[in-house]
């Protein structure tokens, strides 16, 4: 009898079953797989499952706990609502894709070990680059080179932090790591920080986002930050640094959403907002915030998911993604409109929505901890969340000017999609309950206060108030945000630049010297040794030998001519030489 079995499997060996099926078979395929990992999820106990020793040390991959199994629900929930709405697309490869993006995330759920999470962390990276290079167009591919390079460079500082953690402690296993300041400690934050999109790590983000397929990028705003912060969770609470970098997080996000013009552009940069609390909550350690942290990431991968969803179904149905070339959509798209509202409202704090009983948690924590500068910071990013995701996307993509476009709602699928994703957006508002209980501590926690519900919603309306107010100062213009990732876009010119010219002008002059100089002496000199050395002394001692095992051989052949004379001599002298032997030696 199974006691156990790894969702992870569900999705990385069935991800392989997928081109072999086509039309109605395929999709019923896909919805059966995330369903089965639900069931999975549902049916998991506690406790450690599938543990195999390599070289003495245990690797373990299946770890259960509370921590694991609700990140293990979400993963499993936003995977259904993911491939519903990827139900009309007929590239079998974007299905593999996601099914093995989706497997490498519960991978390291439920690990055990560092080793096994480090092998489930590529998988993951490796699986959601073709989500990105699926687009097939020249900035897609360009911008899933520079993400896979980012994240090829976290894993080997998550590599090299796991090797030094091993040489110091013997131990794999996987679990809270003391702030001793050493160099696996930092080495291992840096990998897991690139991850979750901390700044100055954070530009590969908003730059692949955008540039993914309609629904591959849905996937990848659920599963990579996400799993970060899971990692965060389990490895670093309680680290002080990542307070302050949680709070510059969610309001680095919120500034650069105001320049933003493209529309995933603009929620890429809300991911890094909102991920921002969960890491300062991480930061905080308490049992509060660490429950805010990932009840937050639970309602954030499907809010902002649905965020993704929406802003997908425009661009699907009209080919548009600036928020300049928008506008009107109101009129023939009011489904979608009403479906992505809730979302906004979702992401903006709104009471009787999920982020409101999760990011209030988080405050909460930080006033508690004692840290009202840092609640101060994370409540007004949170109004500005409000004011460009809930108020001015979309304004400018459903209303504002009219642009003229008369697209149609969206395939049924990807209504359907987002009609779930928005049940659980208000499911989680209405009933808290039902999420508070899956959280890995005790929750002691009231988000409907009459204090809390009325401070909300007076920040909420006030924000409201002041976007009609400045709307003129904040109309999108058509420019391109300088962000971070400028250095290695600037810097991998330079670094062709070095390589095209002043590499290939020494490595040109050394190749001329070689081949001038050196080249010469190295043929003059085998010649040399191939006529005097090779002919006269290796030639020589060669056929000598010969020659002396010839004459040998002529000699004993004597023995062997068939005359009884010959034999008594051979054993005469054969007698002489092992009486010689015996007596001196």
């Amino acid at each position: 009898m199974i006691d156990w079995f790894h969702p992870s499997i569900l999705f990385i060996l069935g991800a392989f079953l997928i081109p072999f099926l086509r039309g109605k078979v395929q999709q019923v395929y896909l919805m059966m797989i995330p369903a089965l990992a639900i069931v999975s999820v549902a049916f998991m106990s506690q406790g450690t499952f599938w543990s195999y020793s390599f070289a003495g040390t245990p690797l373990v991959f299946g770890a259960v706990d509370k921590l694991s199994i609700v990140f293990g629900w979400v993963f499993t929930i936003a995977a259904l609502i993911g491939i519903v709405y990827a139900l009309h697309v007929k590239d079998s490869g974007q299905h593999m894709a996601a099914f093995l993006y989706i497997g490498g995330s519960l991978g390291v759920t439920f690990a055990g070990d560092y080793l096994t999470l480090f092998v489930f962390w590529e998988l993951m990276a490796f699986a959601s680059v073709f989500l990105v290079f699926a687009k097939r167009e020249k900035k897609a591919i360009e911008a899933g080179f520079r993400y896979i390079l980012v994240h090829v460079f976290g894993g080997v500082c998550l590599l090299g932090g796991i090797m030094l953690h091993y040489v110091h402690t013997h131990s794999l296993t996987v679990g809270p790591m003391p702030n001793d300041g050493s160099l696996a400690f930092y080495l291992m934050l840096i990998g897991v920080m690139v991850n979750a999109a901390v700044p100055p790590l954070h530009a590969w983000l908003t730059d692949a986002y955008p540039e993914g397929t309609v629904t591959g990028s849905v996937f990848m705003s659920a599963y990579t930050t996400k799993t970060a912060v899971y990692v965060l969770v389990r490895v670093f609470p309680g680290t002080d640094l990542l307070v302050w970098l949680g709070t510059i997080m969610a309001l680095y996000g919120v500034v650069y959403a105001v320049l933003e013009n493209d529309c995933r552009r603009l929620l890429a940069y809300h991911i890094i907002s909102q991920v921002g609390y969960m890491v300062a909550g991480v930061g905080i350690g308490t049992e509060l915030s660490l429950n805010g942290s990932v009840s937050h990431a639970f309602a954030h991968i499907l809010y902002k998911g649905l965020l993704f969803m929406g802003a997908g179904a425009v661009i699907e149905m009209t080919g548009k993604r600036k928020l300049t070339e928008l506008g009107g959509l109101y009129k023939t798209m009011p489904i979608t409109l009403v479906l992505y509202m809730i979302g906004g409202f979702a992401i903006s704090a709104f009471p009787l929505f999920s982020g409101f009983v999760t990011k209030s948690m988080v405050i909460a924590g930080a006033s508690q901890d004692h840290k009202p500068i840092v609640a101060l910071l994370l409540l007004m990013a949170s109004a500005g969340t409000f004011l460009h995701t809930g108020l001015k996307l979309p304004y400018y993509m459903f209303f504002a000017k009219d642009s003229g476009i008369r697209a149609k709602e969206p395939p049924l699928n990807m209504l359907i999609a987002m009609g779930m994703a928005a049940f659980m957006c208000i499911a989680i508002g209405v009933f808290p309950g039902a999420l508070y209980r899956l959280l890995p501590y005790a929750v002691h926690f009231n988000p409907y206060s009459g204090e809390h519900v009325t401070s909300s919603l007076g920040i909420l309306m006030f924000t409201g108030l002041g976007f009609f107010m400045l709307l003129k100062k904040l109309d999108p213009e058509p420019t391109i945000s300088v962000d971070t990732d400028w250095v290695y876009r600037k810097g991998s010119r330079v670094f062709m630049w070095i390589v095209n010219k002043p590499f290939a002008i020494y490595e040109n002059y050394l190749s001329n010297i070689y081949n001038t100089w050196f080249t010469r002496f190295t043929l003059f000199f085998s010649n040399f040794l191939a006529k005097i050395f090779d002919v006269r002394f290796i030639d020589g001692f060669v056929n000598g030998v010969a020659d002396f095992f010839m004459n040998l051989a002529q000699t004993i052949r004597v023995s062997g001519s068939g005359l009884v004379r010959n034999y008594a001599f051979t054993m005469l002298l054969g007698s002489v030489i092992i009486l010689t032997y015996l007596i001196f030696c």
